[in-house]
């Protein structure tokens, strides 16, 4: 179970967001440069407990039009090899120290929590209270494997598409995570779906798919 330390982080994780949205193919942008503010998500937990896991959402601006983004992010005690890419930026934070923070996307700890979670075997828990599930989060996926490890990452104009190779299962899975946000959108046909939900920027709630799992014709051949 992940522990929740209500204390600093500096810079914040905003601020790192502020500067690092605008180096994303799927940022809308806006006249007045990047304005994240928090709107919802949720966590999941490493079964080692060392990787913090955060599906945040933000939105960008103010107004009915104000776009919402998904961050996944990871929270490292140092720095995750072969990643550097995915770096957000690096944090102190006021109990653990240093913390690497990462596109979780590139992360494999996040990305078999991910698979976990629509395969029934994780709980989505609240973003900011300890072990307490967060009954909001809806995932469902019919697994062909028990788990399944991260292949590659593909950015699109509106999403992230991270193919995974489930355990014993011959054919890969994308999962396409929605970077932009669009209330009521269930992600169209796929095997399966992570719905939550996230705040809007005049106030109200909105719920959407966050993630689908779509099926792969290629197939992986052994090296």
């Amino acid at each position: 179970m992940a522990v929740i330390h209500h204390t600093t982080m500096q810079p914040t994780k905003l601020e790192l967001l502020t500067a690092w949205l605008p180096s994303r193919t799927w940022y809308a942008g806006g006249a007045d440069g990047p304005c994240p503010a928090k709107a919802g998500g949720f966590r999941l937990d490493d079964p080692a407990g060392e990787v913090g896991i955060e599906f945040m959402a933000v939105t960008d601006g103010a107004g009915p039009d104000a776009p919402a983004y998904l961050i996944p992010m990871t929270y490292r005690g140092e720095p995750l090899e072969g990643a550097e890419d995915a770096l957000i930026g690096t944090s102190e934070h006021g109990v653990l120290g240093t913390r690497w923070i990462y596109d979780g996307t590139h992360d494999p700890v996040l990305v078999a929590q991910l698979y976990a979670l629509l395969a029934g075997h994780a709980q989505a828990q609240e973003q900011s209270t300890d072990d307490t599930p967060d009954l909001t989060v809806a995932a469902s996926l019919a697994p062909a494997g028990t788990a399944a490890e991260l292949v590659r990452v593909t950015e699109g104009p509106d999403h992230t598409d991270v193919t995974v190779r489930e355990t014993g299962a011959a054919a890969p899975l994308t999962l396409r995570l929605r970077r932009v946000l669009r209330a009521g959108e269930d992600g169209g046909p796929g095997r399966g779906r992570v719905v939550a939900e996230w705040r809007l920027a005049d106030g109200t709630t909105a719920r959407g798919a966050i993630a689908v799992a779509l099926g792969d014709r290629a197939w992986f051949r052994p090296s």
